[in-house]
């Protein structure tokens, strides 16, 4: 099992990135939560990994703290909830109105998050807040760090590529996006504003 990984990012396109160690680039996907954090190209980082092992493949899944991690893992115990939907769950929605909306039983919100049916959430709400009740997780998972992040070639189309691979549709995706672009936004910015409209 591969708990952590601590090197070099040479690559950053969201969700995905490569993180360099000893000379060998491990492939990891990330919900938009920790890749808001990320440092720059070429900078240092580590990262708390989850490994899911696929007859087809084996993904890494990373997390710059335990919290986001454990949330994860709960989350892919969930009926219906594998790893894929879980990194758009923690993507989609910041943990604060995720919260809300087990608290609330808001089947309506959580069902806007791609890949999340009703019986889905209902089950999300069912599930999880037993376990929001009992954890320390009223406070956001990640809290933001100074860093500037680097300017994308494109960051409206990487923002775009970005919220497909979330599993959005390219329509509403492209829609989004270029509904809140403003010039010098990254596409980290673009990505956050863009599903903050809609949601």
């Amino acid at each position: 099992m591969i708990s952590s990984l601590r090197g070099i990012i040479i690559e950053k396109q969201a969700p995905l990135l490569v993180i360099e160690v000893n000379g060998v680039g491990y492939e990891v996907s990330a919900p938009m939560s920790t890749f808001y954090n990320l440092p720059d190209l070429n900078a240092e980082v580590k990262l708390l990994t989850h490994l899911s092992i696929r007859d087809d493949a084996h993904v890494l899944y990373g997390f710059l703290v335990a919290s986001e991690r454990e949330l994860f893992r709960k989350l892919i115990r969930i009926t219906g909830v594998g790893p894929k939907l879980a990194l758009s769950i923690l993507s989609s929605m910041e943990l604060n109105t995720f919260i809300q909306c087990i608290h609330d039983n808001d089947i309506t919100q959580l069902k806007q998050i791609p890949g999340v049916g009703k019986k889905t959430a209902e089950r999300l709400v069912i599930e999880m807040r037993d376990y929001l009740k009992n954890s320390d997780s009223t406070s956001p998972i990640v809290k933001p760090i100074n860093t500037s992040i680097t300017k994308d070639v494109n960051p409206i189309e990487d923002a775009i590529s970005a919220l497909i691979a979330l599993g959005y549709k390219p329509n509403d995706a492209n829609r989004w996006v270029n509904s809140v672009a403003e010039e010098g936004m990254t596409s980290e910015a673009l990505i956050r504003q863009a599903l903050k409209s809609a949601l």
